[in-house]
């Protein structure tokens, strides 16, 4: 069965499977079950004869399952610097395979989809965590015949997901690049999200319209969330002070809207993505990522006789999740016996976003971590467990 996806698809490279129809239910983390999950998944490159090129991409909180163009004529991806030919995860070298997460609204199951009375799930969609988002990925690969991975890839939300394979599935891939991402949100961090969150539940109790409402909060949302990605600096560098446009007000008093360059862009950025991002999903995604905690479940590291490489990659600039975080995670996992290499990039002055960008040393770093991977010796590389749900 393949359901309507929300919203229409941006690349028609997309592909549905249902890794968990009606009789066989995804057994989440909360004890909870949800039938059917359909799986929207985009894959590049060829698969090699040994089937042991297998990359896979996480995604981040408002990404999908197209983080790269598949040709001239497709529309671009969100990772466009990352993922391709000639680039680090370099489609003429590697099969990649990305999917959209469980609760997303770029095509796999979440609060927009049916479940098995054909009604939408809407508020009650269930609980979901990072470990569910894992189980459906290895649920989807093993659905594919992919039994063995070189690498899962991610970055902040994609970066947990990358972490939590890592903790509980080591043997699934020979390595694991955690990228500007955390074992667990900062206080900080906290208060933005429940700030946030606070906008689109106002905003929806107060609007005649409950859907009117969760959009136009979800707007608001979307504005506070954006300030997090982008460094002070890097704002500072392209706005300053400078006057809006002339003519780009859509109110006409400046009390009611602002003079400001700066407050033109945050509109255009909400504007965008309202088009494309369904407020319930942005709810569910991120109490997945205030709730996980990476290091507070056991974990299977010691399992393997030979541990897989993994690379954190952090950012000076980013004030989500700066090198603190990733210093954590490799502080964590060395008490656990697994030694991670942390790189820190100093070049680059945008801020969190910096993971998507062209940051020539950051690039560098991943893509000398893949072909590190490509050394290792075949005799160490285990296969994928069939996931159970």
């Amino acid at each position: 069965m393949v359901l309507k996806g929300w919203p229409a698809p941006t690349s028609s490279r997309l592909s549905f499977v249902t890794p968990f129809p009606e009789g066989r239910p995804l057994h989440l983390a909360t004890g909870g079950r949800l039938a059917p999950v359909q799986v929207a998944y985009e894959t590049f490159g060829r698969l090699n004869e040994t089937r042991d090129n297998v990359v896979f991409v996480c995604h981040a909180l408002t990404g999908d399952a197209h983080p790269a163009r598949h040709g001239a004529d497709d529309a671009p991806g969100w990772w466009e610097a990352m993922v391709g030919p000639g680039r680090p995860v370099d489609t003429h070298k590697y099969y990649v395979v990305c999917a959209n997460v469980l609760g997303g609204c770029a095509g796999t199951t979440g609060p927009w989809a049916a479940g098995p009375d054909s009604v939408p799930h809407g508020d009650a969609f269930p609980e979901i965590s990072v470990a569910d988002m894992v189980a459906v990925h290895r649920a989807l690969l093993t659905t594919l015949g992919i039994r063995r991975l070189r690498a899962v890839v991610g970055g902040s939300l994609g970066g947990m997901q990358t972490l939590e394979w890592l903790l509980r599935h080591p043997g699934d891939a020979d390595g694991f690049a955690v990228i500007a991402s955390t074992a667990r949100q900062s206080a900080d961090n906290l208060a933005w999200n429940a700030i946030a969150r606070h906008a689109i539940r106002s905003s929806a109790a107060v609007d005649p319209s409950r859907e009117d409402g969760l959009r136009a909060g979800l707007g608001t949302a979307r504005m506070i969330a954006h300030l997090t990605y982008l460094s002070e600096r890097s704002l500072q560098r392209k706005f300053g002070r400078t006057a809006r446009r002339s003519g780009t007000r859509t109110h006409p008093s400046p009390v009611v809207q602002g003079d400001f360059a700066v407050e033109g862009y945050l509109e255009h950025q909400t504007d965008k993505f309202l088009r494309r991002f369904d407020a319930r999903s942005y709810l569910h995604l991120m109490d997945a990522m205030d709730r996980f905690d990476a290091f507070a479940a056991p974990d299977r590291l010691h399992t393997l006789p030979v541990p897989p490489d993994v690379l954190l990659y952090s950012f000076a600039s980013d004030r989500l999740f700066g090198p603190e975080h990733s210093e954590h995670v490799r502080t964590g996992l060395a008490a656990r016996g697994l030694a991670a290499r942390h790189e820190r990039d100093t070049t680059s002055d945008v801020g969190h976003d910096a993971f998507l960008l062209e940051v020539p040393g950051f690039l560098a770093a991943a893509a000398g971590f893949l072909a590190g991977l490509d050394r290792r010796p075949a005799a160490v590389r285990g296969d994928l467990v069939p996931s159970s749900g």
